[in-house]
């Protein structure tokens, strides 16, 4: 209740600054929508897989999905990752697909070779200079279809669709602008919307969900498409990407939980959802690179509780690098749509 009216008091005070914040971002998508500043385009269709808001919409295994998708379309299919936290990130550089398979996180960040280990044939471009690294890996990989990574903000690039998501546990009065709350630009920026997915939509009440669309559906353009998606358990895997244990194995085992990402509690209540006895949950910061000396006290704090360490799979990529240890496993999760998965593939169909 405190911290409630904490946050009230705050995002009041700061009121001022947010207004500031959103009427820029507002400027900019007008310019660029106008061609004040220019949009660069290209003949390969691209489709943005992007937010408004701060933190873990779940980007990362939607573009994921989408790109799985594709490929059983049978079309080739190129990511465009920032790389955010690598030492690429203003840079360029390309994972995967052609005998690429990349082993540092330090250098293509952990969300690009996580997508690299899952997508073994798509080649990911990182660098925050998306359109000129496509312009310059286009050739050589000559793609069908290109997927922006966290794009919703990225204008200088032109895209065939606009895929906006968000993330249903988060409270509707956190939906103001930063500083005074957890958006990045304001509900302007969905007018260039053409699909709005929920996630982590089987956490939350029917109504919960109703209400943010009431909230959010005045900024819309009126061929929106909804739809609602959650994160599938796939099963336990080990560092070496081999399946330990399937969903129904998992009820009763003792597991250290460590997690680095943007919302780790999601993390810890998927363990505990599954029946599984969580011993410890041992927090990071979002992307964070570990150390071997924290890892090696992991392994004996987790030697000592007899548990294996159960970690998530954007963490693994990085542990791995740094030691290959049986006791490590991370928990792999997939897509799955509640409503709207075939609305939404026939959108993607639309624009080839």
């Amino acid at each position: 209740m405190r911290s409630g009216l904490f946050f009230s008091a705050l995002s009041f005070l700061l009121k001022p600054i947010s207004w500031l914040v959103e009427v820029v971002y507002v400027l900019r998508r007008i310019c660029f929508n106008f061609g004040v500043f220019n949009q660069a385009k290209f003949q390969v269709p691209i489709v943005s897989v992007g937010n408004i808001s701060f933190g873990g919409t779940g980007k990362t295994p939607f573009t994921m999905w989408l790109a799985e998708y594709l490929m059983t379309q049978e079309k080739k299919v190129m990511i465009l990752s920032r790389g955010y936290k690598g030492k690429l990130e203003g840079k360029s550089g390309i994972i995967g697909g052609k005998g690429r398979p990349g082993i540092n996180p330090e250098l293509f960040g952990d969300e690009a070779l996580l997508m690299a280990k899952r997508l073994k044939k798509v080649p990911i471009v990182v660098g925050k200079n998306r359109t000129a690294n496509l312009d310059y890996y286009y050739e050589m990989e000559k793609p069908e279809v290109v997927l922006l990574d966290d794009g919703h903000q990225h204008l200088k690039l032109g895209r065939d669709l606009n895929i906006v998501l968000f993330d249903a546990l988060m409270p509707l009065s956190h939906y103001q602008v930063a500083p005074s709350g957890y958006l990045r630009e304001g509900f302007y920026g969905l007018k260039d919307a053409d699909i709005i997915v929920i996630g982590r939509s089987n956490h939350v009440a029917k109504e919960k969900i109703n209400s943010l669309k009431r909230m959010i559906t005045p900024f819309l353009s009126e061929n929106i498409i909804f739809a609602e998606m959650y994160y599938r358990v796939s099963g336990v895997f080990d560092a070496r990407y081999g399946q330990v244990y399937t969903e129904q194995e998992l009820r009763g085992k003792r597991f250290y939980c460590v997690a680095g990402i943007a919302s780790p509690q999601y993390f810890f209540q998927n363990v505990g959802l599954l029946g599984c006895e969580i011993v410890k949950e041992q927090l990071f910061p979002d992307h964070h690179n570990y150390t071997l000396e924290e890892i090696n006290a992991i392994l004996e704090e987790a030697e000592q509780m007899q548990a294996k360490i159960l970690t998530t799979e954007k963490d693994m990529v990085k542990i791995r690098k740094l030691i290959n240890d049986e006791r490590f496993y991370f928990l792999r999760i997939d897509v799955d749509f509640l409503e709207g998965e075939e609305d939404v593939l026939e959108k993607v169909r639309e624009i080839f």
